[in-house]
């Protein structure tokens, strides 16, 4: 299964002093905007999110059909395929994507320790 690109998306309470703070940890901004209150913070391969008031806690997103970069990649899972190979694995989803649909999708799950994890397609 092809999960795509993998990010941590935390919860901030403040954009601005967190955008400061993971600066000085070598990430740059390449995504969102603060008029926006997301950023998308890269160092070297490795991505986070910065979401302001927009969730509660923090979660392990994976983007199916994107690179590190947020470019498109060729050979990826739709996310329906996902959810069904989840549920036929017996993993309980907080969200579903509409199956009778085709393109930009999401679902929802948690791990065995309550964790929350978004599968996120763009396209």
């Amino acid at each position: 299964m092809k999960l795509g690109v993998f990010s941590l998306s935390l919860s901030v309470k403040d954009l601005a002093k967190s955008k400061e703070f993971y600066e000085k940890l070598g990430f740059s901004e390449m995504g969102g905007g603060m008029d926006k209150n997301y950023l998308i913070m890269k160092n070297g391969s490795t991505l986070i999110g910065l979401f302001q008031a927009m969730f509660d806690g923090n979660m392990l997103t994976f983007n199916p059909g994107w690179d590190e970069n947020a470019q498109n990649i060729e050979s990826f899972d739709d996310v329906r395929v996902i959810q069904k190979h989840l549920k036929e694995n017996n993993i309980v989803l907080d969200k579903e994507a509409d199956e009778t649909t085709t393109g930009p999708e999401h679902i929802f799950l948690k791990d065995p320790d309550g964790n929350m994890i978004l599968i996120d397609q763009h396209r």
